[in-house]
């Protein structure tokens, strides 16, 4: 009994170590910054100013499908912004795939997605999330005869009195240092680039950006990451420790594939499993075995489409904030659109 417990702990010790080791330094912090910047100087009323009744649908719809850019967050902490935004004046449409795209869209998740299980399911993820964020919100929409309930949000814009290239200079060299942070380049060039990008990140902050900017950026980036990293670690660790176990090859016989009833399956179990935020990337990539290629792609990109998104807890929740019919129609799209665009990616991208 000592000894299996200890080759548990062990397990999971040696996958936060990779984790730690491969990951962090050169990618997880600098999206992790990007996402602090974006809460400092991209206001969310800035995105959910737009999703009233006098709005018009293309602008409304667009903003939605990509807020997850802005708003990290999980498919329980998306609630309250949701509710908010739908009992205030948004219609079932543009406030679903709000919904959807909050967490959908991670930026955090999307750039660990590709770090870790590759770019090309990272791409996948992000495209077919913005596109089902569209295509679910305006189904509902059509389904629920979508009416604004309220005057919709009139939140006056505050304009910054730094000029906007400046702060596009902040979000450009931050997405170089991720860029090349995450690039397969010798370790010495890595390293080189890397300290020029942060000297000239610094030069900028010290020249345009005023004390109280970059203290409300630190906290939150600090803010963003005390909530999630610990989570992350300690779901690494679950993760590495659960695969003692239940090894990869359980699961290959339900997921293996990219025949529909896999990518369904995938996508089935990414709609009842509540996962934090980033922890359903290690899942794929680890206990169901996607980088061992014990899984199909499809079924791996039906989960990470359904998993953060929507989980038993936020159903229970969106039955009471939105009425059975509301909630049944859009965790059924979720998981219809999720099983399309796995066997989509699985048998005709990948």
């Amino acid at each position: 009994m000592l000894e299996a417990l200890t080759e548990t702990v062990l397990a999971g010790l040696e996958n936060v170590a990779h984790y730690l080791s491969g990951h962090v330094l050169t990618s997880l912090i600098p999206a992790f910054l990007i996402a602090g910047a974006i809460g400092a100087f991209v206001r969310k009323e800035t995105v959910l100013r737009y999703f009233g009744a006098h709005v018009k649908k293309h602008v409304s719809y667009s903003v939605a499908s990509v807020s997850g850019l802005i708003l990290a967050v999980c498919s329980c902490t998306i609630l309250p912004l949701f509710t908010g935004i739908y009992r205030k004046g948004s219609g079932i449409g543009p406030a679903t795939a709000f919904l959807f795209a909050g967490p959908g869209i991670n930026l955090l998740a999307i750039v660990y997605t590709a770090q870790i299980l590759g770019w090309d399911i990272g791409a996948a993820r992000a495209g077919f999330a913005v596109l089902m964020a569209l295509v679910i919100g305006l189904l509902m929409a059509a389904t629920f005869s979508d009416k604004a309930a309220g005057g919709g949000f009139e939140t006056p814009s505050q304009p910054s009195q730094r000029p906007r290239r400046v702060t596009l200079a902040l979000f450009a060299l931050l997405v170089a240092l991720l860029l090349v942070g995450s690039a397969s380049i010798p370790t010495a060039v890595k390293a080189a680039a890397m300290l020029v990008l942060i000297a000239l990140l610094l030069a900028l902050l010290l020249l345009r950006f005023g004390r109280e900017e970059t203290e409300e950026w630190g906290h939150e980036t600090w803010d963003l990451g005390k909530k999630i990293f610990p989570l992350l670690i300690l779901g690494t660790f679950l993760v590495g420790a659960l695969a003692v176990w239940l090894p990869p090859e359980t699961f290959g016989p339900y997921l293996g594939g990219n025949d529909p009833l896999s990518v369904f399956t995938g996508a089935l179990a990414g709609l009842v499993l509540y996962m934090p935020t980033l922890l359903e990337v290690p899942i794929v990539g680890t206990t169901l075995g996607y980088e061992q290629g014990i899984i199909g792609a499809g079924p791996a990109l039906a989960l990470l489409l359904a998993g953060p998104t929507v989980s038993l807890p936020s159903i229970i929740v969106l039955q009471r904030i939105m009425g059975s019919r509301r909630m049944l129609l859009y965790v059924g799209l979720t998981l219809l659109f999720s099983t399309i665009a796995g066997i989509i990616y699985g048998n005709f991208i990948v």
